[in-house]
């Protein structure tokens, strides 16, 4: 099982280049950083983490410009975004940055994408809540569709548009692998029907997440598809050697350790740390 880094980067942590290089040198997988475009200062829907939304929700640099410079500075480390919340994003211009991403990565990237929970920040972004989930689906496709083809078109009930032209295409074929977010049972019909892994959290839904991978992965050969083939990674992974050893033997492909936003001495402590508890598995 791979080990990554899961990092909400905000001003007052680590520069996310030199940040990326020491998450390198440590010898992890991967880092993945989190996405909130905004937070409404009037909210009424609940954060699922718990009563209190921390500050970074707030703070939270723009995923891609952080992953640029992590790219710049590593050479080997995969970058996660963790996740998209593709609602919020138009898919054409989104599929040009992924793309030129993963090109500038010499193709490093992984693309983790969400519908979101918080109900108002979507709503500012002209989201219908209540077609977040076929929005997600149809918008993904559509990513796909300018990755892959020369003449990319997509006409789905929320996304539609004619052929284009979009360069660059990504260096891995067809294109990023697509983890998606979510509780199961509803993210494990989703990943099946149009994604390439799941990544879930602890405490949101079901935690057996090697039952969970096995379930996946009969499923998604059973409905056609390479079930072999779908990846699941534990976002936040609980910093513990057994629970990352039964994550293991379940058939969990990554877990990933979470380290605070800031200040910049406290998330490098706990990347040191977890970077003991890696060389103790």
């Amino acid at each position: 099982m791979k080990l990554g880094i899961f990092w909400f980067p905000t001003a007052a942590g680590p520069e996310p280049g030199p940040f990326g290089a020491l998450v390198e040198e440590l010898g992890f997988e991967s880092l993945w950083v989190a996405e909130h475009t905004h937070i409404p200062v009037e909210r009424t829907s609940p954060w699922p983490g718990g009563a209190e939304l921390p500050r970074e929700y707030l703070e939270t640099f723009d995923p891609l410009l952080t992953l640029t410079a992590v790219a710049a500075a590593t050479t080997e480390l995969r970058l996660g975004t963790g996740v998209t919340v593709i609602v919020e994003r138009d898919p054409i211009t989104l599929a040009k940055e992924l793309a030129t991403l993963d090109v500038l990565s010499g193709g490093r990237l992984e693309v983790g994408v969400g519908a979101g929970w918080n109900l108002e920040e979507m709503e500012n972004h002209g989201t219908d809540p209540n077609t977040r989930f076929r929005l997600m689906r149809e918008r993904v496709e559509a990513m796909r569709a300018i990755w892959t083809e020369e003449e990319a078109s997509y006409h789905g009930r929320l996304v539609d548009f004619d052929p284009l032209w979009s360069w660059p295409k990504p260096v891995q074929k067809p294109g990023p692998r697509i983890h998606i977010a979510g509780a199961a049972p509803g993210a494990l019909r989703r990943v099946i029907a149009y994604g390439d892994g799941w990544i879930p959290l602890p405490g949101r839904g079901a935690s057996d997440f090697g039952a969970l991978a096995t379930e996946l992965r009969q499923a998604a050969t059973e409905a056609g598809r390479d079930g072999d083939a779908l990846q699941v990674s534990v976002a936040k992974a609980p910093a513990d050697a057994e629970t990352l050893r039964r994550y293991a033997a379940g058939g969990v492909d990554r877990a990933l350790l979470w380290v605070p936003a800031g200040p910049a001495e406290e998330t490098l402590a706990a990347l040191h740390a977890h970077a003991e508890l890696a060389r103790s598995l």
